[in-house]
Order: C-alpha cells, then structure tokens, then sequence
C-alpha cells in the first residue's frame, strides 16, 4: 500500500485559507505583506519569516509551532533527539557495563535475548533492559 505524503507548507496554508473562505489578499492584509507573496508561499516560491509565520498561523488559526516545522523540516531533526542514535548508544552502554551485569547476575544466553530486544527499538536505557529482564526472569520463573 502506498503511502500518502505529507502535505507541504504552501498546500496546508492554500487549504485552510480555502476552509476560512479566505481570499490571498485578504490573508496579505491580515499578515502585512502583499497578494503575490501570499501566492509565493502557497506555491512554494518563498519562505516565510518568523513574524510572517506567526502571523499566518494566527490569521489561518493554525499552531505556530506545527506551522514553523512544516515551514522548516529540517529544524525538526536539530531540536528532538535522534531516536535511533540513542536506542544504539543505550544498547552498547549496557553491553559495556560489566558491573551493571555482574549486579544483576546477567547469563550470556540472556545478554543474547536482550541484544535481539534491542533490535525491536524503543529501549532508551540501561534501566529498560534490566526491567524486560527481570519481567523475563519472572515469566520464566528464574
């Protein structure tokens, strides 16, 4: 199944400016600039400066902060870690940790469980893998 793509910054404008029953020069009235440059926007043509931004998401009634993402993708990836790097990083400081294995009295065979655990994603820390193992020990009543 195809997936859709996610519409763009000018076509989430043109669109609500539509839903509002809005003209392009009455959103240029209402963010101070002119008809053509509310046209650039919707077309992809120009980019919109902050105050521009924040004055199209209050005229359009649409989130600042979703807009300026939308605006902006790749600042998106600047603010909010990088999942996949820290899911990595969490599995290799737990490999790496002797102590933290010794404390816990961790078998290779569950070392070996725990690095396929870590290939299903979403364990961020050396904690996450200790409690999957302790609710793994207790299932099997180790």
């Amino acid at each position: 199944m195809a997936r859709t793509k996610e519409p763009s910054f000018g076509q989430v404008i043109r669109e609500r400016r539509r839903q509002l029953g809005l003209t392009q020069e009455e959103v240029a009235r209402g963010i101070k600039t002119s008809t053509p440059f509310v046209g650039h926007l919707e077309s992809g043509k120009r980019h919109p400066s902050h105050k521009t931004l924040t004055r199209l998401a209050e005229v359009l009634g649409l989130d600042r902060r979703e807009l300026f993402f939308l605006a902006n993708p790749g600042a998106l990836a600047l603010v909010s870690p990088d999942i996949k790097s820290k899911i990595d990083s969490s599995w290799d400081d737990f490999r790496k940790n002797e102590q933290l294995r010794r404390v816990h009295n961790i078998a290779s065979d569950e070392m070996e469980m725990l690095s396929q655990v870590a290939l299903l994603s979403g364990v961020l820390s050396s904690r996450d893998f200790i409690y999957i193992l302790n609710t793994v020990r207790h299932a099997v009543g180790r």
